[in-house]
């Protein structure tokens, strides 16, 4: 399993950090996971899945 850091998740969403947090607290992007004290990362294959329901939303309409 990867985690990913907090710029490698705006680099590969293309979201602002503000959009990423709201979208967090709005239940709608993958919870973060605690590595450490001060630091948290998100999973790679739950950030990927996310991208991946976003395209097909996209090719439904």
């Amino acid at each position: 399993m990867k985690i990913l850091r907090l710029p490698e998740v705006i680099s590969r969403t293309g979201l602002p950090r503000s959009t990423l947090y709201l979208y967090i607290k709005q239940n709608q992007f993958p919870k973060q996971v605690k590595i450490g004290v001060r630091s948290v990362g998100w999973i790679r294959t739950e950030v990927e899945e996310w991208l991946f329901q976003r395209k097909e939303q996209r090719d439904a309409c």
